[in-house]
Order: structure tokens, then sequence, then C-alpha cells
């Protein structure tokens, strides 16, 4: 219970940093958008989209219903991958999510 608590927390600070940057997006995406098979959706949604329409709520649904957690997950090398170079300072948002991988190695 004390990860997913960790976790939850983790999750809602990242949806404020994504906020804050306004990386938050308000239209959803086409069903055959998050409909993708391929890792992180990357051939239909920027990581960001990924982030916000399908992992945040796919994790806090697992929490919220009990169910459990993933017992492998590493997102910090593509969320790296896709922000280098931003224009945005994404350090605080990086860093959050290293911390949500530690959560699960």
């Amino acid at each position: 219970m004390v990860q997913n608590d960790k976790v939850k927390a983790l999750l809602e600070q990242i949806n404020e940093e994504m906020v804050r940057l306004d990386l938050w997006q308000s239209t959803l995406p086409s069903e055959e958008a998050l409909a993708s098979t391929e890792p992180f959706c990357c051939d239909t949604l920027t990581f960001c989209q990924w982030l916000e329409f399908v992992l945040l709520p796919k994790m806090t649904m697992l929490i919220d219903s009990g169910l459990p957690l993933p017992q492998e997950f590493e997102i910090y090398p593509m969320a790296e991958e896709s922000w280098q170079g931003a224009v945005k300072d994404v350090s605080h948002l990086l860093t959050l999510i290293k911390e949500l991988d530690s959560q699960f190695n």
C-alpha cells in the first residue's frame, strides 16, 4: 500500500508539472491513435500525449481499483530522448519520471 501511495503522489506531481509547463492538452486523441500497439504509442502519439492519455489514467485506475501495479517499469529513457533539446526546462519533470521508475526497479 505504501508503494501505491508513493506512485499515486508521483503521478499527481507529473500531471501538475505537465500542466505548469503547458504540456497538458485538452483534446483527446482519436480512438485509433490510442489503440496503437507500439511501445509508448510512438507511431500515433507524442510522448506527452502518451503520458497524459495512456500512462497516467491507467496507473491511476490500477491504484484506485486495488489492482497490482507492473513489476517492471522504465519510461525515463524514453522521456529523456523525447525531450532532448526541449525549449522548456523539463528537468523537474524528468526527475519525477526517474523517481516513478525507481518505484518499480
